[in-house]
């Protein structure tokens, strides 16, 4: 092989680029190292040194204390305790699925609480605490505190929680809070409600819940790099919630539950002159304070399938035909349309007939009452003359009439879960029923039967009109500046307004008044007594004691009354389910709670003699009205 000869020259030229490209090189390295600490110190200096600042800078949130609740004159009915949970922070727990087993020789966990956490660890994020158990026991507290070493990322947080004073009476009314659900917590507003909140699940809590809730504030601390606190300064003060007066009076509300006995169903009392409730019951209830912290499921299914549904609140959602207590309001129908007059009598022989049709509507007295005037009617309740006046009236006039006193729509009360009753009518039935109205349908409303459909509170907020003369007062349970006094869309007469007092002073105060055995010496009390039909009677079972059946058959009891007549103070509705006769079952309780209010806070006896013997009717009964 021949030697190979050098090339300085080309060498040289190979050598020159090599040095130009790594010039280039390390150039654009130099360059990139160069933009990108300009990204770092110019264009992303704010963001970088608020970063910066939270590795020594730690915002927690400060749970805002909720609304306390109290009753009219002041009392407590729902407080906040101090109370412990146990939580985890997950991104400072190795083996957390161990450390969940082991820490229940601290706290033991139902199998629903383990599934409950697991579920929560899919969408709590991992930096922010998770609770594993509230209302943690003193002795658990100590227990922890001997051996959180064993527990790093667990911690021990104290928190205030609700309480109700007078759970089983109030159950339904105040309702009560439970943890916020997935659904709710997406509802809400990120910056007031936190995923382990506590949220209003029924009635007044949840009705007035972002009133109660409040607003939670920011707490700012400060930590070095060991993580050792430096300082703590509060950034935003929480708001509190706001404190509720109810218009309920706490022992009125206790008398009104008891005056029930073992009977089951709904009381409402009101004040007819500014639409307060002073008192509203749904028997029986359940005591609140165990669903607070999670309901076991045992006992949340001995509940729910209970024959007696303590879970229901009757007050708002119960749905009953008003029977007889329908009859003032039809009575007051026929006075304005003019079909009546006070004076105007009939004879009731027993039943009822359209004309030309052979169905007879039975009264609730064998062979009737004989002759009758509108007092009289509403003193015995004599179906055969209501039954007429229906017809006089016909389905339109009687709805048009009584749609201005809440019959047939929600009241708008404030609280949570009220259902809309129905106030029967020809488009009504079209809607629903796609059938057109037979004249049959409007005798039986004429006594409250039928499709019509109350509910306590709706019966409540009529009576309350048809106690105050047409004063239209709203029904509330959280006290307001001012009533508003509105009044019905039509003038009724003053005339009128009395001689339908009268009737219902009659039915309490005369001798033949189907509800006598109630009457007080004290005061004057005027009332209606009905039944709600649970099922049909055949024609030869029509005269037969509703009270012979077993419990479960028999018609549910109402009666409605307000007192002093002069000058109604209270009004009240009773419905006692399958209390068979609202005069024997419902019209006592009513009095209970009547006599409790008055002797509380009206001391001064009425003079009834001269008042009771102009009231209409002197025959004495020894059976009672069974279909009222």
């Amino acid at each position: 092989m021949g030697k190979q000869l050098k090339q300085p020259f080309h060498e040289k030229r190979i050598f020159t680029e090599r040095i130009i490209v790594a010039v280039i090189i390390v150039s654009l390295i130099f360059l990139l190292l160069l933009s990108r600490y300009f990204y770092l110190q110019v264009i992303q200096h704010q963001t970088y040194s608020e970063q910066a600042e939270q590795n020594k800078i730690k915002f927690s949130r400060i749970d805002p204390t909720r609304g306390l609740v109290y009753d009219r004159n002041g009392v407590l009915l729902a407080e906040n305790i101090t109370t412990y949970k146990l939580q985890f922070t997950a991104e400072k727990v190795k083996d957390l699925d161990q450390k969940l087993v082991d820490i229940q020789s601290i706290v033991s966990m139902t199998k629903e609480e383990l599934l409950r956490i697991k579920e929560q660890l899919k969408y709590n994020p991992v930096f922010k605490p998770l609770t594993i158990k509230a209302k943690l026991s003193e002795q658990q507290v100590a227990e922890f505190a001997v051996q959180k070493h064993h527990y790093p990322g667990f911690n021990i947080e104290p928190y205030l929680n609700r309480k109700y004073l007078h759970p089983i009476e109030f159950s339904h009314l105040l309702g009560y809070v439970g943890k916020i659900n997935q659904a709710e917590f997406d509802r809400q507003d990120h910056e007031i409600y936190a995923n382990d909140d506590y949220f209003g699940k029924t009635g007044i809590e949840k009705y007035y819940e972002k009133q109660l809730h409040g607003i939670p504030g920011q707490l700012v601390t400060e930590i070095n790099a060991q993580g050792k606190q430096l300082s703590q300064q509060i950034k935003k003060p929480p708001i509190n919630g706001v404190n509720l007066n109810l218009t309920i009076d706490l022992q009125l509300q206790k008398a009104s539950y008891k005056a029930f006995g073992e009977e089951t169903g709904a009381a409402i009392a009101v004040n007819p002159q500014n639409g307060e409730i002073l008192a509203m019951i749904s028997k029986p209830g359940y005591d609140t304070n165990q669903f607070i912290y999670g309901i076991s499921q045992n006992n949340y299914d001995a509940l729910s399938t209970s024959s007696e549904k303590p879970l229901f609140d009757r007050s708002i959602k119960g749905g009953y035909e008003p029977g007889s207590t329908i009859k003032p309001y039809i009575a007051l129908a026929g006075l304005y349309h003019q079909l009546i007059t006070p004076e105007f009598t009939m004879f009731s022989n027993g039943y009822y007939q359209l004309p030309k049709q052979k169905r007879r509507y039975h009264d609730w007295k064998q062979g009737g009452h004989g002759h009758v005037n509108l007092v009289n009617s509403l003193a015995e309740s004599v179906n055969v003359f209501f039954y007429d006046l229906a017809v006089k009236l016909g389905i339109d006039n009687i709805h048009a009439f009584l749609n201005p006193f809440n019959f047939g729509r929600l009241t708008g009360i404030d609280i949570s879960g009220e259902k809309q009753g129905i106030l029967p009518s020809r488009a009504w039935k079209k809607a629903n029923r796609d059938m057109i109205w037979f004249p049959g349908e409007t005798v039986i409303t004429g006594i409250g039967q039928g499709y019509f459909v109350i509910t306590p509170v709706q019966m409540a907020q009529a009576l309350s009109i048809l106690a105050s003369k047409g004063k239209i007062n709203p029904l509330h349970l959280v006290q307001q500046d001012k009533p508003s006094n509105n009044t019905l869309p039509f003038e009724i007469k003053a005339a009128h307004w009395e001689t339908v007092h009268e009737g219902m002073t009659s039915v309490i105060n005369a001798p033949n008044g189907t509800a006598r055995a109630i009457k007080s010496t004290d005061y004057l009390i005027a009332g209606k007594s009905g039944t709600s039909q649970v099922y049909g009677k055949s024609e030869e079972d029509i005269y037969k004691k509703n009270d012979e059946l077993p419990k479960h058959l028999r018609n549910h009891a109402l009666f409605i009354a307000f007192a002093p007549v002069e000058q109604p103070e209270i009004a009240v509705v009773v419905v006692a389910e399958h209390g068979a006769s609202g005069t024997k079952a419902a019209a006592p309780i009513a009095r209970e709670i009547i006599d409790f209010y008055m002797q509380s806070t009206y001391s001064e006896p009425k003079a009834l003699d001269e008042a009771i013997t102009q009231l209409g009717g002197t025959g004495q009964y020894n059976n009672e009205p069974d279909n009222e």
